[in-house]
């Protein structure tokens, strides 16, 4: 199976490439579970940096999306030397205070989804790390790609 073959749950993803190396690997031989979190945190940023939306911004804007809750379901193990696609999707965004993504982990070779999760991020200020609103910048770069449009 190739990367054009695969079948992702949504369409229009954005997509990151992942090879499993040996940093990967837990003592059971497999890729362990909080490597699978931080590829949600590399494919979260690159997608927010396709979008125009960058660390840089969100500093010079003093507001950040933080994660609020991570719902994951580890399907299948990967392993050493495997290709990996990640791909994420903004789900919603409500324009004021909330976006959520949904993220689909899939094996190159076989195309069997790995894991699935979704992720609940809430705005905050950074130089506080109080909830705040969002700004206008981030509800239409994130609202113009959401699956559903809440606003």
């Amino acid at each position: 199976m190739s990367e054009q073959n695969l079948q992702w749950d949504h369409p229009t993803p954005f997509i990151s490439d992942i090879e499993v190396t040996a940093e990967h690997i837990d003592h059971y031989g497999h890729v362990n579970n909080c490597e699978y979190i931080r590829w949600l945190e590399v494919v979260a940023w690159a997608h927010s940096d396709a979008l125009g939306l960058t660390l840089e911004r969100y500093r010079e804007l003093d507001r950040g999306m933080v994660v609020h809750r991570h719902e994951v379901d580890y399907l299948a193990p990967a392993y050493l030397g495997e290709r990996l696609q990640i791909a994420t999707w903004i789900e919603r965004c409500d324009g004021k205070l909330t976006l959520e993504r949904r993220f689909q982990l899939q094996r190159v070779t076989d195309g069997v989804t790995l894991m699935r999760a979704h992720t609940r991020f809430i705005c905050v200020q950074l130089s506080t790390g109080k909830a705040k609103r969002m700004p206008a910048e981030y509800a239409s770069g994130y609202g113009a790609v959401a699956l559903e449009s809440v606003f």
